[in-house]
């Protein structure tokens, strides 16, 4: 009898791949982060402002983000405009959030995350 199970050998370097992904996500300021640059980029500030955080807070998400891989800052002028590093990241975001509220459907109320 099948039993729906497939087993997949991840390499090192996948598992280090999904690992820097988790923590890049582990925190709700870089995860909102993520979500918002995936509609469009935006200066440190307008994000700051946006996500309700100092710009001292924000400035170490982005720093964790670029670090991670995940984000790029563009030099304007004398400020840095943000984006995803890659196209791919913003249809995997909505593509994470969409398997989460699948597969359970009230993890996250309006107080927060329940999980």
């Amino acid at each position: 009898m099948y039993s729906g199970r497939v087993t997949l050998t991840a390499s090192p370097t996948h598992t280090a791949a999904v690992a820097r992904l988790g923590h890049a996500l582990s925190d709700p300021t870089r995860a909102a982060i993520l979500l918002a640059l995936r509609e469009t980029p935006a200066y440190p500030s307008d994000l700051a402002d946006e996500l309700g955080v100092s710009r001292q807070l924000l400035s170490n998400h982005l720093a964790c983000l670029r670090g991670c891989g995940l984000v790029e800052g563009t030099p304007d002028g004398r400020r840095s405009r943000y984006q995803l590093a890659d196209p791919h990241l913003a249809p995997a975001l909505d593509e994470l959030m969409r398997v989460m509220l699948i597969v359970e459907p009230d993890c996250c109320d309006s107080d927060g995350c329940t999980c």
